[in-house]
């Protein structure tokens, strides 16, 4: 993983968890269900933002160099790996 790649996630997974503690105080405070609603599907919304930008480097790097290393057996294994992503995700 690249340094500002990896410097990045980091920050951004630094503010989801923020986001989350925030999302904790709110149902302590009894706050308002839509809007306890609303930060939940910010968070979810910002964590497929990372998972996105984690899936892509892996599509770009890991199964970019299967498919170029010529290795039938790891190139089955990145693309049973993404599918088996692909359907947890779809569920």
């Amino acid at each position: 993983m690249m340094k500002n790649a990896k410097t990045s996630r980091l920050k951004r997974l630094s503010r989801i968890e923020g986001q989350v503690r925030g999302l904790a105080r709110m149902i302590e405070e009894d706050r308002y269900c839509i809007d306890i609603v609303t930060q939940i599907a910010a968070v979810q919304a910002a964590l497929r933002r990372v998972e996105e930008d984690v899936l892509r480097a892996h599509i770009s790097h890991c199964v970019a160099h299967a498919v170029a290393s010529g290795d039938e057996a790891d190139q089955k294994q990145k693309i049973d790996e993404l599918m088996q992503v692909l359907a947890r995700g779809a569920r």
